[in-house]
C-alpha cells in the first residue's frame, strides 16, 4: 500500500508540473492548425513533386493532425504513397509536448526531430520512386495485351450511356463529399447535420481553440497519469534496475517491440514510449523506432477512408512496422 500510494502521489506531482507547458503547446498547435479555408489541403495537392518534403517538417507538429489530413487525401489519390509514408514517418504524436515539459530531455528532442525529418525525407522518396519504377515496368505491355485493351476500348452506345449515367451519380457524390467534407488540418471532425465516419468528433470546442487546447491537456494529463503510475508500481516492486535489465538485455529486441507499440492507433503509445525514455528504461534507437513506426490516428483514418483497398491499408500498416524496425536498427549505428 506504501508502494502503491507514492506511486499515485509520484504521478499527480509530476502532472502537475507538466500541465501549463502542455497547456500552451496544445493553444499554439490549435492555434496554427484550426483552418477552416483548407489551405494546407490545396498547397500539398498543387505541389505533388514537393509534398513529401513538406509532409516530413509538417508531420513533426504535435498531435497526429496533418498524418490524419494527409491520410484523408491519399483515400482519394490526391497525395502519393511516398508523402503519406513521410507524414506517417514524421508524426510523434504527443511525444514533442512532453519532451518539452522536461528540461532534461530538450536536447533529445531536438535530436529526435531532425533525425525524424530526415527518415521521412529519406523513406518518403525512396517510396516514390520504387513505386514509379514498378508502374514504369508495368506499362511495358506485349503486342497482344495491346491489341486486347484497344478491342475492349471500342465506342459502344449502351456502355456509352451507362458510362454516362455513372459520371452523373459519381458527380452528385462528389458535389455532396465536397459540401460536406469536415476533415480539417487539425485531424478533427467538424460535425454539422452531416456525421462523418473518422477521425474524433468535436462539437461546438472545435472552433474554440481555448477550450480545444484545455481538452487535448486534460486527456494527455489522464494517459501520463496512467502511465506514471504504471511504471512507478513496476519500479517500486520490482526496482529500477530489473526494469532496466528487462528492457536493456538485447538493444535489437527492444527496437521490436518499440515498433509494436508504436503501432497502437492511440497517443498513449507515444506517451508510453516518451515516458519510458525519460525514466531511463528505454534507449534513444528504440524511441525513434517505435515514434517512427507510430502516427497517431493516421492508421485509423486511412483504414476507415480508404476501406475499398483494404489489402493495400495492410501492406502499408506492416510497410510502417518495417520501417520503425529498420530505422531503430539504424540509429543503433551511433547511438
Amino acid at each position: 500500500m506504501q508502494i502503491f500510494a507514492e506511486s499515485l502521489y509520484d504521478a499527480v506531482v509530476d502532472c502537475l508540473k507538466v500541465v501549463p507547458i502542455l497547456f500552451l503547446a496544445y493553444l499554439l498547435v490549435a492555434y496554427l492548425s484550426h483552418d477552416h479555408s483548407h489551405k494546407f489541403s490545396k498547397f500539398l495537392s498543387k505541389n505533388k513533386k514537393t509534398s513529401v518534403l513538406y509532409a516530413s517538417f509538417l508531420g513533426c507538429v504535435p498531435q497526429c493532425g496533418f498524418s490524419s489530413v494527409i491520410a484523408d487525401l491519399y483515400s482519394t489519390r490526391t497525395v502519393s504513397i511516398g508523402t503519406l509514408i513521410a507524414v506517417f514517418v514524421a508524426t510523434s504524436d504527443e511525444a514533442i509536448p512532453i519532451m518539452i515539459s522536461a528540461p532534461e530531455s530538450i536536447i533529445d528532442m531536438l535530436i529526435l526531430i531532425g533525425v525524424k525529418i530526415l527518415l521521412a525525407i529519406f523513406w518518403g522518396y525512396l517510396i516514390n520512386v520504387a513505386i514509379t519504377l514498378f508502374k514504369k515496368t508495368r506499362k511495358q505491355k506485349s503486342p497482344q495485351m495491346v491489341l486486347h485493351t484497344e478491342m475492349q476500348t471500342e465506342p459502344q452506345t449502351a456502355d456509352a450511356n451507362v458510362s454516362t449515367a455513372n459520371q452523373t451519380v459519381v458527380s452528385e457524390s462528389e458535389e455532396h463529399h465536397q459540401h460536406h467534407h469536415h476533415a480539417y488540418e487539425c485531424g478533427h471532425i467538424h460535425t454539422d447535420s452531416c456525421a462523418s465516419d473518422c477521425g474524433h468528433e468535436h462539437g461546438c470546442c472545435a472552433d474554440n481553440i481555448f477550450i480545444d487546447a484545455f481538452m487535448h491537456t486534460f486527456e494527455i494529463i489522464i494517459y501520463i497519469f496512467v502511465a506514471t503510475v504504471i511504471i512507478n508500481l513496476i519500479v517500486g516492486f520490482l526496482g529500477t534496475q530489473a526494469l532496466e535489465n528487462v528492457l536493456t538485455t538485447n538493444m535489437y529486441l527492444q527496437v521490436v517491440i518499440a515498433s509494436l507499440i508504436g503501432l497502437i492507433p492511440n497517443c498513449v503509445s507515444s506517451v508510453l514510449l516518451v515516458e519510458l525514455f525519460i525514466s531511463g528504461a528505454l534507449a534513444f534507437p528504440a524511441l525513434v523506432a517505435g515514434l517512427t513506426a507510430g502516427c497517431g490516428v493516421g492508421l485509423v483514418i486511412l483504414f476507415t477512408r480508404n476501406r475499398k483497398h483494404m489489402l493495400e491499408n495492410v501492406g502499408i500498416l506492416a510497410l510502417q512496422y518495417i520501417i520503425g524496425v529498420a530505422s531503430g536498427m539504424f540509429m543503433t549505428i551511433f547511438f
